[in-house]
């Protein structure tokens, strides 16, 4: 006698589900898989056969497999369901088809047993799904059905019968063949193909299909559906959580029906645990188990019938980033998991929804307009309708709000250069939505309320308001509101959990991150993340204060070095106080700190009021202003006269600077660790700039060293953004402890590309193929990559034991960190907010290398 299921067994592409069956996830989906382990624990499943990739793909081609065989392995008296069973959950599928098999004959045998109302009600859901799903005819048709029972079945065949011409089929295999073809096809849609691409699938994922046994959750006895986890998926807290509806099927529990029961008794109303505590015993029992053995937290699906219970299915509990790492946490202190383990499971840059800011409570909202909470985070900058025109502001260095009517994935480039991101349409799923939350980025989409008027770059609020392009407002994307201005915001408050999962990756990382910080409110956010030093502190931020501008200002308008050196003795009381501040922050780490780099006419305003009011404060003629604005005006000024090369042709303001560096290390060194600054000469070509700026600032820190009697060290180095400097490092590295490569503007030497402009054109150019992308978003490992490994291994080779490091902020890219740590660099250095992602990143890598 042939044994039942050699039908489907000795054909991969149909296979019955039993615990040695070869199903696999990357051949028939992950709910196939899950579905094998879920038996292999013994537990309660219905009968199943798996359809794999190349059997649904096929299927899509009208190339159905043996439905016969199929069939055959579930008792003739037996209904079914469908549901999709793709490679990783979070890319979706085709809804499932429940009560397949249903027909006139044996709507008269499941009216004795489950009642004639109940029957009746399955057979209706069943043709109205099979309409709307499988015929595509429109759901309009159903909206005249009333009632329950026979009525609504007999008005519901009609509208079928009417619509298609047809009788509605009554064979089962008929049937079955029919819901599988349509969610084959429904999985190649338009639509479906563009929604899961933007949630990450590649172009030509695959899907399974799962054909299950019914479990009736409508009957006699305690009869009912639901879904059951044991976290909650906001905090990522112990709690039992989920909902139960009494003769219900499928997800019907989670529609918000009003009717739905606790899980755990409640004050407020029944539960399961009351009213079938044997079932609810056994259910947890269930869930814990497979917590346990599938090593993940769990949401179960399951169905009572009569109190007897099944488990349909086991999906991974949706969790927000928070939860994520609480999860992975709890997981590995329950030896489920490794604490490595645990590291791998959180995505480097879910972090960054943890790190949001929020609106500060206490702030007063004057609310413009409200949307759909999409995804969570508080942002405020400048509106910008294109997202050409949001890469340009990010370019620029400015924050700004990506307004659309609703997103698409030609706008992702623009979504990660926003603050935040506000769509007129669409809603928890839409793109805007879902890359919104993949990415950390505020979002409030369908703000329906708000009337937008992209043509004219405008939005108008409820009240007749009117916010137009370059006009700030604040997105509120944790409850969905539109704010005018820029509200007070609260920074993130990181709990134990997160702190725990960060020390784990500080023990596993072989790469140090530090981070860029020119204040010392960011000094102190990078201390908060335990930065291990400060790569990159841009002193020029410091001077652009309104009471020191004006010394700056003078400072350009004197006539000799000396008139100079007076006019800054006047800065450097401020820049020492700068510097003492940093360094105590830092206690003992390491502080690069850059010397100035930009042009000097940045300090000067351009347009003739600005010169009026400084001719004014500075007692010249207008005239001279104009004058000295003019002869400071350059073609390029960012291949102009400005880093090294302002220090060598006015060197007084690299001597105040390094007079104040180390006249702060020792002020912080008395009252704590010992400090060793870095002190970094930004834009250097040639080893002569090196030479000379050396001689200058070495010969301060003797007179220091005389003035005070203290001793002290110091560190020199180079920031590598030139083409040059790293071609030529070999020459370069000996007169320096450390090569610090600014790839912000080594990019934009090397491709010859204007960061502030390239914006206009790169979705273009990304779209055509002509870079794989953005190379200000991705580090060019290719090109600039080069360029790093040749500058990396030349000045490795003229000093063996020099630092080597990145500080753009290409540096807390995980992909860039992956290069950088292939190279051999000692650190990555990024902006506060990224060092836990840059760090989790690199901890990622390290456990990646160790296990091959």
């Amino acid at each position: 006698m042939k044994p039942k299921g050699a039908a489907v067994q000795n054909n991969s592409d149909t296979t019955l589900v039993t615990a040695t069956a070869p199903i696999a996830n990357e051949s028939h989906g992950g709910r196939a898989k899950c579905l094998q382990r879920l038996v292999r624990l013994d537990l309660p499943v219905p009968r199943t056969v798996a359809l794999s990739f190349d059997a649904v793909h096929r299927l899509g081609d009208a190339q159905l497999p043996n439905v016969d065989a199929v069939v055959a392995e579930f008792p003739e008296d037996a209904m079914l369901c469908v549901r999709p069973s793709s490679e990783d959950p979070d890319w979706g599928g085709p809804g499932a088809v429940l009560n397949i098999g249903i027909n006139d004959a044996r709507l008269k045998e499941l009216s004795k047993s489950l009642g004639e109302e109940a029957a009746a009600g399955l057979y209706t859901r069943f043709v109205q799904s099979y309409a709307v799903n499988v015929a595509r005819l429109d759901p309009d048709m159903f909206d005249d059905v009333n009632g329950d029972g026979r009525a609504a079945l007999a008005q519901s065949l009609q509208a079928y019968e009417q619509e298609t011409e047809e009788a509605f089929p009554q064979d089962r295999t008929t049937q079955l063949s029919a819901v599988l073809r349509s969610m084959a096809r429904a999985w190649n849609g338009t639509s479906a193909r563009l929604l899961r691409q933007a949630k990450g699938a590649p172009a030509d994922a695959g899907l399974g299909l799962v054909v299950q046994e019914m479990a009736f959750g409508v009957g006699s006895g305690q009869c009912g559906s639901g879904v059951l986890q044991l976290v909650n998926s906001d905090t990522g807290a112990p709690q039992i959580t989920g909902r139960y509806l009494s003769q219900s099927q499928g997800r019907d529990a989670l529609e918000g029906d009003a009717a739905a029961l606790y899980l755990t008794k409640d004050p407020r109303g029944e539960s399961l645990e009351e009213l079938a505590p044997e079932a609810f015993a056994e259910l947890t029992e269930h869930a814990a188990l497979m917590r346990r053995k599938l090593r993940e937290e769990m949401q179960v699906e399951f169905v009572i019938e009569d109190g007897r219970l099944h488990i349909l299915d086991g999906v991974r509990v949706a969790r927000s980033s928070r939860a994520a790492v609480r999860i992975s946490v709890a997981l590995a202190d329950d030896k489920i998991i490794t604490r490595e383990e645990a590291l791998m499971r959180v995505q480097p840059r879910t972090l960054t929804e943890l790190l949001h800011r929020q609106v500060d409570p206490r702030t007063k909202r004057d609310v413009i307009g409200r949307g759909i909470a999409a995804s969570p985070g508080a942002a405020t900058g400048k509106i910008v309708f294109t997202a050409t025109e949001a890469q340009a502001s990010a370019a620029r260095g400015e924050a700004c709000i990506l307004i659309r009517r609703e997103t698409s994935p030609e706008d992702i480039r623009g979504m990660h250069a926003a603050a935040a991101v506000l769509t007129e349409r669409g809603g928890i799923t839409s793109h805007a939505a879902v890359i919104g939350r993949g990415i950390g980025l505020p979002c409030v989409v369908g703000a329906s309320n708000m009337r937008f008027n992209l043509r004219k770059g405008q939005i108008t609020a409820s009240d007749g308001r009117t916010f137009s392009t370059g006009d700030e407002i604040t997105v509120d994307g944790s409850n969905g509101q539109v704010l005018a201005g820029a509200a007070q915001m609260r920074e993130a408050a990181l709990d134990d959990t997160f702190n725990r999962l960060m020390t784990w990756a500080e023990e596993v990382a072989d790469i140090k991150i530090r981070a860029n910080a020119d204040t010392p409110a960011d000094a102190q956010t990078a201390r908060n993340f335990n930065a291990h030093g400060i790569g990159l502190c841009r002193t020029e931020h410091m001077f652009f204060d309104p009471g020191r501008l004006t010394v700056m200002r003078e400072m350009i308008f004197a006539e000799t070095g000396e008139d100079r050196r007076a006019v800054l003795e006047r800065l450097l009381p401020m820049q020492r106080d700068d510097f003492t501040q940093l360094f105590r922050i830092m206690q003992g780490q390491p502080v690069c700190i850059r010397l100035f780099d930009p042009p000097l006419h940045e300090f000067l305003p351009g347009d003739k009021a600005g010169q009026r009011e400084l001719a004014e404060a500075l007692n010249l003629p207008l005239s001279d202003v104009i004058r000295r604005v003019e002869g400071l005006s350059e073609y390029n000024p960012m291949l102009g006269m400005r880093g090294v090369r302002l220090g060598v042709t006015v060197p007084e303001i690299y001597e105040m600077q390094a007079r104040a560096i180390f006249e702060a290390t020792i002020a912080a060194s008395r009252d704590g660790e010992p400090v060793v600054p870095e002190v970094m000469i930004p834009l250097v070509s040639a080893r002569r700039e090196v030479e000379l700026i050396k001689t200058s600032v070495d010969a301060i820190a003797a007179a220091v060293r005389n003035e005070t009697g203290v001793q002290f060290t110091y560190r020199l180095g180079v920031m590598v953004e030139t083409p040059r400097a790293a071609l030529r490092a070999g020459e370069i590295a000996p007169h320096c402890s450390f090569l610090s490569f600014g790839t912000n503007d080594l990019t934009q030497m090397t491709y010859g590309l204007s960061r502030d402009d390239a914006g206009r054109f790169m979705s273009n150019y990304v779209q055509q193929g002509v870079f794989p992308e953005d190379p200000f978003h991705v580090l060019d490992t290719d090109g600039v990559g080069e360029l790093l490994q040749l500058g990396a291994e030349r000045g490795r080779k003229a000093r063996p034991g020099i630092t080597l490091s990145i500080c753009g902020e290409h540096g807390g890219n995980p992909e860039s960190i992956a290069f950088c740590r292939a190279v051999g660099f000692d650190y990555v250095s990024c902006s506060p907010f990224r060092v836990p992602v840059a760090r989790l990143a690199a901890a990622q890598l390290a456990i990646g290398h160790k296990i091959g």
